[in-house]
Formats: structure tokens, C-alpha cells, sequence
């Protein structure tokens, strides 16, 4: 987190040192091929890791997170059609969160689910409740493990929402309080929570120390950021374009 905070901040001990903000932290080292701003746009970069990973014969999976507002994208469905013409070692999860900025799904798109878009490439498509963690964990382990076995890409659709607005501009016109609150009352967060005290996993006091620690982490993760150097100028063109691995050694 610090490092992740660092890079909102600018800073240069920043996960890509100040250059990419808060829309284009990367980490490849970890496998974390990055963000980016155009909608849809991490589909076709997906696509193209699950083939270098079957090229390079290793058993790893490509996963792609994007918003309900991609499934429009022409990239969306160029991506799909490729990734299921070449079998690629690729999932695509959906967090359907019901609106693409202010449009709801039922108005933009054509299909009940956007799950069912898959049927046009010929692989799963598979709608879970993207609120419950067992649903979403034992889906995403049959679709890694498809992908894996060289039976190609799965789409996941995960119903979820978000509380808030799309950017802090958003002034929620576009939707009703009862709305928000029935959506809040479902929390992904309270619900696994419940489940794993149910089932006698963790206590009460576990949790709240475990709350009490993750805000003690990010509020050092924060002071971290604050007080980390800002990028020198004269390093500006630095850290931009790939580099030889000698030469990037050095860089995190």
C-alpha cells in the first residue's frame, strides 16, 4: 500500500515513481500489468499476455478486471472472438456494478447478462453474485483452471455495486437513497465477515483487531507517501520507455 499511495501522490518511490498516478500503477514484477484510462482498454493487453504466457510455454493465467461500461467496447469483442479462436489462457471478470458512470446497464446494453456474450465466442459466460466470496472464489478457481488446461478464456460476470459516485463529482442524481442502501446492506466486506464468524473461523475481537490493524497500516502507508521525495526534473524522460534488463536492474 505505501508504495501504492506513493505513486497517487506522485511521489518518486511511487510503484512506476511518479509517473503514472492514480490510473496507471503497475507493478510487473508481481505480474500487475497495470491500469490504464481508456474503458475496455485492458482487454486486448490481456489478450496479448495470455499469448506471450503460451508462447513462452508457462502455466500462467492472464486475468483482466474491467467495469460494466466496457462490455460496448469494440475491444471488448475483439478481444473475446481472438482469445477463444486461439484457446488463450485468459479470464475476463465483469464487475457489473449496474452503472457505466451514470447509465444503467438496462439501458445501454442489449442482453440480460452480460455473462451471455460469451455464448458468441463459444466459450462459458457465468453470472455469480460478485458480493459473496465463496461464489466469486469458486468460480474464478473453475476458470483459472480451464484456462490452464488449455480449454481457453471464461467471462465472469460479478453482480456487485458501487456505494458511491462514479468520481467525486457525481452527484448520484441518477439513482434512489433506498437503492444505495439496499446495495450497502449487502456489503461483500459484512457478508464474509458474518459467514466466517458462522462458521466459527474468527471472533468477534479477531476482527476487530484485523480492522484495527489494515487502518493502521494505510495510515502509515499514507505518512509514507507524504514524506517520499517528489521525481527530480532533470529525471523526467527516466523510467518512461523499456529499457535493457541491465540497464533496468535498478528500478523497482
Amino acid at each position: 500500500p505505501k508504495f501504492m499511495f506513493a505513486e497517487f501522490f506522485g511521489k518518486d518511490t511511487g510503484y512506476c515513481r511518479g509517473r503514472g498516478g492514480s490510473m496507471h500503477i503497475a507493478d510487473v514484477a508481481s505480474g500487475n500489468l497495470g491500469a490504464n484510462g481508456i474503458v475496455g482498454g485492458g482487454l486486448p493487453i490481456a489478450v496479448g499476455a495470455a499469448l506471450a504466457l503460451r508462447q513462452q510455454g508457462k502455466p500462467n493465467v492472464a486475468v483482466c478486471f474491467f467495469g460494466d461500461g466496457a462490455n460496448n467496447e469494440g475491444a471488448f469483442h475483439e478481444s473475446l472472438n481472438m482469445a477463444a479462436v486461439w484457446k488463450l489462457p485468459v479470464v475476463f471478470v465483469c464487475e457489473n456494478n449496474q452503472y457505466g458512470m451514470s447509465t444503467s446497464t438496462e439501458r445501454s446494453t442489449a442482453v440480460r447478462r452480460i455473462a451471455q456474450r460469451a455464448q458468441a465466442y463459444d466459450f462459458p459466460g457465468v453470472t455469480v453474485d460478485g458480493n459473496e466470496f465463496a461464489a466469486v472464489a469458486e468460480a474464478a478457481i473453475e476458470a483459472v483452471e480451464r484456462a490452464r488446461s488449455g480449454q481457453g478464456p471464461t467471462l465472469l460476470e460479478c453482480l456487485t455495486y458501487r456505494h458511491r459516485g462514479h468520481s467525486k463529482s457525481d452527484r448520484n442524481r441518477y439513482r434512489t437513497k433506498e437503492e444505495i442502501e439496499s446495495w450497502i446492506a449487502r456489503d461483500p466486506i459484512g457478508r464474509y465477515e458474518q459467514a466466517l464468524q458462522s462458521c466459527g473461523l474468527i471472533t468477534p475481537e479477531q476482527v476487530s483487531a484485523l480492522v484495527d490493524d489494515v487502518a493502521r497500516e494505510i495510515a502509515e502507508a499514507v505518512e509514507y507517501a507524504k514524506n517520499s521525495p517528489a521525481p527530480d526534473a532533470a529525471s523526467v524522460t527516466d523510467f518512461v520507455y523499456t529499457r535493457s534488463p541491465k540497464e533496468a536492474a535498478h528500478v523497482r
